[in-house]
């Protein structure tokens, strides 16, 4: 009499399938995933500038290639807000005396 179990032998097609199932239901680590930044963005004061800054958390949820949109997006709404500065009026000059020159 042997005092060793004998070992049992699992069929290779149920291995394959406990394998193939244990690799499933681990998620994949995929680098080109949508993941968060987790940029903090500190008001400027300026709510047009803010929200067009808050809009660039959009592209956390984006893949890669769905960033450019909402950069060029935001580039615009910034640009724009620029050209407004440069466009409003600034104070009316003082009025100039006859005879002084400066």
């Amino acid at each position: 009499m042997s005092d060793t179990v004998p070992e049992t032998q699992i069929p290779v097609a149920q291995a394959e399938a406990e394998t193939a199932a244990g690799l499933a239901a681990e998620p994949e680590y995929d680098p080109a995933a949508p993941a968060p930044l987790n940029v903090p963005r500190v008001p400027t004061g300026d709510a047009e500038v803010d929200a067009r800054l808050e809009r660039l958390g959009d592209a956390d949820h984006l893949a890669t290639d769905g960033h450019l949109e909402v950069y060029e997006d935001v580039h615009r709404g910034l640009r724009d807000a620029l050209t407004a500065l440069d466009a409003r009026p600034g104070p009316p000059a003082p009025p100039s005396m006859p005879g002084m020159r400066s």
